[in-house]
């Protein structure tokens, strides 16, 4: 087990009082909390957001940038981050000189700003590690240069076909178009794809992903090369894919997060690898009617054991 600190910042947002509203993110939020306690992490380590009333920090972009940027600031080798995050995810065009039409993922924070995830791991210390659990729309694509251990391709467990998805079942997903459309009426700009960074920028200024600050050529955003690093991704679905948030017997949650928090708790505290995570979570997604399919992206060191969830038990002497 590491004797490193484990650090987490874990992010819900229903986006109450919108048109964009889920229902299940801020419960998701608090079942992984208590997986996680249960599990080596202490609850002064432990960073919540959520835009629950009377929430006394909201997750706008800032705020989730800020949390990110400071368990990075604290960590050193042997160290275990996690970021965990349920609620919209959504995909950005992207124009470069000389590149194909692209698009990138990120996920919605509860002001709309827009968070990736590409950056951050290029800034973990050696020896420590980054994991990343998305329970969002797109959410294949929030890191890159990494290798998918697991995805559809590998997926032998059809959908369910005597079992149909929940009929209160919602995509986690909101279209760029939607978002730059609360954008135009909120600020007056008017949108234009070849020049969506600024747009963004414009908007939230200094809050933006480090990949929407300035930095272009004739107007158009450019990005600098990416290098392989020791970033973990657990996503929900495949980058062109969506996540479902859903209301069952009046219990609300997402339905990745459910499926890997029952995967956990059936280890026993025994421990499970980030790929038989994924695997096993996927499985219970087909056999309940889902089409989404869970993946897991990280170099060929980091399939081992999920944040070291190896339950602490207590022994007492009589």
């Amino acid at each position: 087990m590491s004797k490193g600190t484990k650090r987490a910042v874990l992010v819900g947002c229903n986006y109450p009082m919108t048109q964009f509203r889920l229902h299940g993110c801020i419960n998701d939020v608090r079942a992984i909390r208590g997986v996680i306690l249960n599990f080596g992490f202490k609850e002064s380590d432990v960073n919540v957001l959520t835009d629950s009333p009377g929430a006394p920090v909201l997750p706008t972009g800032a705020n989730i940038k800020d949390a990110l940027n400071r368990i990075m600031n604290k960590a050193k080798a042997g160290d275990i981050l996690f970021f965990y995050f349920s609620g919209h995810g959504t995909r950005i065009p992207i124009f470069q000189p000389g590149q194909p039409f692209r698009q990138d993922e990120a996920i919605v924070a509860c002001d709309l700003n827009l968070v990736t995830g590409r950056r951050l791991v290029n800034r973990l210390p050696e020896g420590a590690s980054f994991t990343i659990l998305s329970d969002s729309c797109h959410s294949g694509g929030l890191i890159e240069k990494e290798k998918e251990q697991f995805g559809a391709e590998h997926m032998m467990t059809p959908v369910n076909p005597n079992k149909p998805k929940p009929s209160k079942a919602k995509a986690k997903s909101l279209a760029f178009d939607i978002i730059h459309s609360a954008m135009d009426i909120g600020v007056g700009i008017i949108y234009d794809e070849a020049k969506v960074g600024q747009l963004i920028f414009r908007i939230f200024g200094k809050d933006v992903s480090l990949k929407f600050h300035p930095h272009y050529v004739n107007g158009l955003m450019v990005l600098d090369p990416l290098e392989e690093d020791d970033g973990i991704l657990l996503s929900g679905c495949e980058a062109n894919e969506t996540s479902y948030d859903l209301v069952l017997e009046n219990k609300a949650f997402g339905a990745f997060t459910d499926a890997v928090i029952n995967v956990i708790n059936q280890q026993l505290g025994a421990g499970i690898s980030n790929r038989q995570l994924v695997a096993e979570a996927a499985k219970i997604l087909k056999n309940n009617g889902f089409e989404q399919n869970p993946c897991l992206y990280c170099s060929d060191e980091n399939i081992i054991s999920f944040l070291n969830l190896i339950k602490l038990h207590l022994f007492y002497i009589d």
